[in-house]
């Protein structure tokens, strides 16, 4: 009789103590930062268009000449980008690249963004220098 005592007060106590979110207060923040998200913010102009264009690329967009491109901001583990690109057709396009912790970059027209819950395609912080050819 004991034992089944004790068992419905430890089983009354995980009820009311399960139930309860535990703490997130002592919970270790780890940030996962790949080299290659670090190396973005060292670019100047020319060479940051030069890698984003290579992420659009290799998304299988286009992007003839980027003209504009900067951080954005970070978005859970992604560090957000964005280049406005022309083309020979069509109005110039603006692109958010997603660069992740794992080397990986993800694109999606900036069109497509609002209503994602995702940040809004505005450029934060220019890198230096200009996008045209270095002289």
């Amino acid at each position: 009789m004991r034992s089944k005592l004790f068992v419905a007060v430890l089983a009354g106590s995980c009820i009311a103590a399960c139930n309860e979110p535990q703490s997130q207060q002592n919970q270790p923040v780890i940030k996962v930062r790949a080299t290659e998200q670090e190396q973005l913010h060292t670019l100047d102009a020319f060479n940051l268009a030069i890698g984003l264009k290579h992420a659009i690329y290799d998304a299988g967009y286009h992007c003839k000449t980027v003209t504009d491109a900067g951080f954005v901001g970070t978005w859970k583990n992604l560090d957000m980008w964005m280049a406005r690109c022309t083309s020979d057709v069509g109005p110039p396009r603006d692109w958010a690249i997603f660069a992740g912790p794992d080397g990986s970059a993800q694109v999606r027209d900036c069109k497509d963004i609002p209503g994602t819950g995702l940040p809004a395609c505005v450029i934060k912080e220019r890198p230096k220098g200009s996008f045209g050819a270095p002289k």
